[in-house]
């Protein structure tokens, strides 16, 4: 080891030799040695010509090209012949960032100069919208320099240099961000948020702007634990330092918002986002772009809440508003396309919904190219909008379109793409071809696990979606322990209350009821029951839903005593809050035809099953899955009645 530090030590001797005598022969012109210099902060290969021409500090992209010619012909660098992208030796680079007072072309303050120039260099050429998939590549060539500098920098970075380096990681991580590469990007606005904090103070803007950037990312990596508290600080200290009504604290309002919704607290959430509408409207106008999605944002929270009656005035409203102003091609206008689409799927209305998905579809593709992500997320929407028509036929080849471009634009790892592989495997799952579903879940909660980690919300679902496939498989030795992992899980990581947990206390309740363990199935179903009545209210979609479910347990137990005036409830709330045509009204009103179909009472039964039967030819096509269950069980009734 001392032998190869002595032959490392004498190495770099030889090029500060080398150095020196070609710099001496650079005497015509400091350009060179001023490249050289700059290009020692960057990682050692492959720094690309659109990075290195912006290196001159003035000296225009001629002067810089004969400069970095000069160079290589005297082996200081080499250029590769196809990219003009330029590598410089290690050494070369560890000589070039090392202050030599002795040393005429290694000054000191030539050696700052030269950080500060690659710096500005590098944040120049990182100008890009990194939301466009044209610019990804660029960005992708750029991030080992952005690595490099920020680590040779540590060492001696001057308050300047912290500044600087701050705004290129923020601009940064939110590339690294969109493509999903979360430890990187917290990675990156941790030390940001440092830099600041140390430089500007806890009070400036641009500190407060990455106290939010921050609590984003733990937002995107499922840490809500870390992300809540950064935003109730970011929101604290922008009410402090700039007021209620500035643009950024309305800003905070409404990403505080957007974090109680993911925890499922949307009793802390609506309020919040009404504020932040309110706010904009009186500070910013009806028509401000950051009005216009705060009606969204207000209407997805109130279709969370299962309050279709709210959101989908809001959603159109929106959707109306940014035609106007923004113009039908504006990606907000398509992503309230889409959110119109969507709510209308929540509600039952297929028939609205698709039309709308396909709209959202071509434009973005017309409007962002065909790998654009949102153009990816609309293929996905649609996928899922035909599976929810029992269109599986067409859901099948989008959810496969959907992948395989995710995998293509976004890689393997990227979080979108993991949704896809679950999308995909739940169509062959509802298509009955478990063959192809169950390993897709498995390859979807191994990525999920090596990804996102144990803990993120996504595996979770993967957990959650993993067993449901074993359980349509009839392997309950396989769906209960996953599914009482979901709910362990879910409970640590989200809390008792949030609706995903709920989720899981029913799904382990049904795995029970379908072992024929009623005697875990019930208590489970009215503790699932009980809390979302507490925490989503009677009238919430899934709160009909455990009504439904609790009551199909009381049958299965044979206790039609309690089972019948609880279907009966369920429809009576099904009509009232998601109308007669609602698909989950149409499984109620069949629901309760089996029930007295149960009880012997054919009488009302039968007229039960015609109406279900009517409803899901109407609403639902006579293809639909449901439509022909719902057949199967009047015939059944029918023929049970000749027969007595």
């Amino acid at each position: 080891m001392y032998r190869d530090g002595e032959e490392g030590r004498a190495a770099e001797r030889t090029i500060a030799r080398v150095w020196h005598v070609t710099l001496d022969a650079f005497a015509d012109d400091p350009l060179p040695g001023r490249l050289l210099r700059a290009l020692a902060w960057y990682a050692p290969e492959a720094i690309p010509r659109s990075l290195w021409h912006h290196l001159g500090d003035g000296a225009g992209e001629p002067a810089v090209t004969r400069a970095i010619g000069r160079l290589a012909a005297y082996n200081m660098l080499s250029i590769d012949p196809a990219t003009r992208a330029v590598t410089v030796h290690r050494l070369v680079q560890a000589v070039a960032r090392t202050p030599d007072p002795d040393d005429p072309h290694r000054q000191p303050d030539d050696i700052t100069t030269a950080r500060t120039t690659a710096t500005a260099a590098l944040t120049t050429a990182l100008s890009d919208d990194w939301r466009d998939p044209t610019t990804w590549p660029t960005w992708r060539t750029r991030l080992p320099h952005v690595d490099a500098l920020v680590s040779q920098t540590r060492a001696h970075a001057t308050d300047s240099d912290r500044v600087a380096q701050a705004y290129l990681l923020n601009a940064t991580s939110l590339f690294l961000l969109d493509q999903g590469n979360l430890p990187h990007a917290i990675a990156y606005l941790k030390q940001a948020l440092t830099d600041f904090r140390r430089v500007l103070g806890n009070d400036h803007p641009d500190t407060l702007t990455s106290v939010n950037n921050l609590a984003s990312a733990y937002q995107s990596a499922g840490d809500l634990g870390q992300a809540i508290p950064l935003f109730e600080q970011a929101l604290t200290d922008r009410r402090r330092v700039l007021g209620n009504d500035h643009p950024d604290t309305l800003v905070s309002v409404n990403n505080l918002a957007s974090a109680y919704r993911s925890a499922g607290d949307l009793g802390q959430a609506i309020p919040l986002y009404k504020q932040a509408l309110t706010g904009r409207r009186r500070v910013l106008g009806n028509d401000h772009p950051q009005t216009l999605t705060s009606v969204n944002n207000l209407a997805g929270a109130y279709q969370a809440a299962g309050d279709l009656g709210q959101a989908i005035p809001l959603f159109e409203q929106a959707l109306t508003d940014c035609r106007r102003v923004l113009g039908n091609d504006h990606p907000d206008t398509l992503v309230s396309v889409n959110n119109l689409a969507s709510a209308y799927r929540s509600a039952g209305d297929l028939g609205q919904a698709i039309p709308l998905y396909k709209q959202a579809l071509t434009d973005r593709r017309r409007v962002l190219g065909n790998d654009h992500p949102d153009t990816l997320v609309s293929v996905n929407n649609l996928a899922y909008a035909y599976r929810s028509a029992g269109d599986l036929g067409q859901a099948i080849p989008l959810f496969e379109q959907a992948l395989t471009d995710r995998r293509r634009v976004l890689g393997n790892d990227h979080p979108q793409t993991l949704t896809s592989v679950n999308n995909l495997a739940g169509a062959y799952q509802a298509a009955g071809d478990l063959g192809q579903a169950i390993p897709l879940f498995e390859q979807a909660l191994t990525d999920c696990r090596r990804v996102l980690g144990n803990d993120h919300p996504d595996t979770l679902v993967s957990v959650n979606n993993l067993a449901n496939a074993y359980e349509s498989a009839g392997d309950l030795g396989q769906a209960i322990p996953l599914y009482k992992q979901a709910l362990t899980d879910r409970r640590r990581v989200l809390g008792n209350d949030h609706p995903d947990t709920l989720v899981s206390v029913n799904n382990l309740a049904y795995a029970y009821r379908s072992a024929g363990d009623l005697g875990q199935a019930i208590p489970l179903f009215e503790q699932a029951l009980t809390d979302r009545r507490r925490v989503l209210g009677n009238d919430h979609p899934q709160t009909l839903t455990s009504v439904n479910n609790l009551a199909g347990a009381y049958q299965a137990a044979g206790d039609l005593g309690q089972a019948i005036p609880l279907f009966e409830q369920a429809l009576t709330d099904c009509r009232r809050v998601l109308g007669n045509d609602h698909p989950d009204t149409l499984v109620s009103v069949n629901n309760l035809a089996y029930a007295y179909e149960s009880a012997g009472d054919l009488g009302q039964a039968i007229p039960l099953f015609e109406q279900a039967l009517a409803g899901c030819r109407r609403v639902l096509g006579n293809d639909h899955p449901q439509t022909r269950v719902v057949y199967g069980n009047l015939r059944a009734a029918i023929e049970g009645s000749s027969s007595e």
